[in-house]
């Protein structure tokens, strides 16, 4: 039994990663085209976009599925998503042949939604605001017995997706700053556990976009701060910190040195920085660390690692923002 959130360890992490080995894909760091962000840093990017699923959120997925019990999968699973998490649930569901359930708001796109639906889940569309979702997943916990996957602020999910940080760890050992995209945070908490670990002064920077920035303004006011939910180019992101936040709020607290926000146009400028420049297919929410570098919000370090942290993103959008920003 994993212990309570301030407790999740570097231990957690490996047991994470030797868990899941057999379930996803060990993504490769590669080096960004030189001087892009300035002379005297070297810049990474670590291409989660090219995980099974498109994003990294299928590392949690696994580490929370892989460890139920016989009697937790007998009456399946339920997670709240605006697409990735859901996609990750559905295909390790399948793996395992535990019965998925998924709770969407009416926002979240449609190529995502049919994706869920492609890997054999139960997607149900909840509510107009991630909250709603939420709520109608605790309803079918209370009534069907069944376990709630939260996609942020469960301590196996933030363990599987902290396996991003021992790779970059080890593939770029003189790291010195990581900028990870942030949105209820249990990506940046299992990073930041992984980096804060190896070295307390690795810088760990959070970015996301202007409005709706939950985890942001939750840090600014040290406490769960509620938000209204836009609509966006960085979809991934959309969302609180859920109704009650027992982990991830207080390790973004304790590992994250700070957040920045990008706007719009910040965004699209990135996706089309990287299919042009970098050959990547990348959606809004994962291309907000480059945002961030490009427009020169985050100070770096000789060595930076840019979590690029998914590519479900639907062709033509992808190509009018390029052309709209060539």
């Amino acid at each position: 039994m994993m212990k309570k959130s301030r407790d999740i360890t570097l231990r957690d992490l490996f047991l994470a990663r030797s868990a899941i080995a057999n379930s996803v894909t060990r993504t490769p760091l590669i080096a960004s085209a030189p001087g892009n962000f300035g002379s005297g840093h070297a810049v990474f990017l670590k291409l989660e976009n090219l995980q099974t699923t498109g994003s990294f959120k299928i590392r949690g997925a696994a580490n929370k599925l892989i460890g139920l019990t016989p009697a937790e999968r007998q009456n399946g699973v339920v997670a709240v998503s605006s697409g990735n998490h859901g996609r990750a649930i559905s295909k390790i569901a399948r793996q395992l042949e535990i019965k998925a359930t998924v709770c969407i708001t009416d926002k979240v796109p449609v190529h995502k939604v049919e994706a869920m639906r492609a890997l054999g889940a139960d997607v149900i569309i909840a509510g107009d605001n991630v909250d709603e979702a939420e709520a109608h997943a605790l309803q079918l916990v209370a009534k069907k017995e069944m376990i709630f996957v939260n996609p942020f602020d469960d301590p196996h999910v933030i363990a599987g997706q902290g396996t991003i940080g021992l790779e970059i760890l080890e593939d770029l050992p003189r790291v010195d700053t990581v900028i990870v995209p942030t949105s209820g945070g249990g990506l940046i908490a299992g990073i930041g556990l992984a980096l804060k670990s190896a070295d307390p002064a690795l810088r760990v920077v959070g970015v996301t976009m202007e409005q709706g920035a939950a985890m942001y303004l939750s840090l600014q006011a040290g406490h769960q701060v509620p938000v209204n939910e836009y609509e966006t180019l960085a979809d991934a992101l959309v969302g609180g910190i859920g109704l009650e936040n027992h982990y991830s709020l207080a390790m973004c607290q304790r590992y994250v040195d700070e957040i920045v926000l990008v706007s719009e146009q910040e965004v699209g400028q990135a996706m089309a920085y990287l299919l042009r420049e970098e050959h990547l297919v990348v959606e809004g929410g994962g291309a907000v660390g480059i945002a961030a570098l490009l427009q020169g919000k985050v100070e770096l370090g000789e060595h930076v690692a840019v979590v690029i942290s998914g590519g479900n993103v639907e062709l033509e959008l992808l190509l009018s923002i390029a052309r709209k920003y060539n």
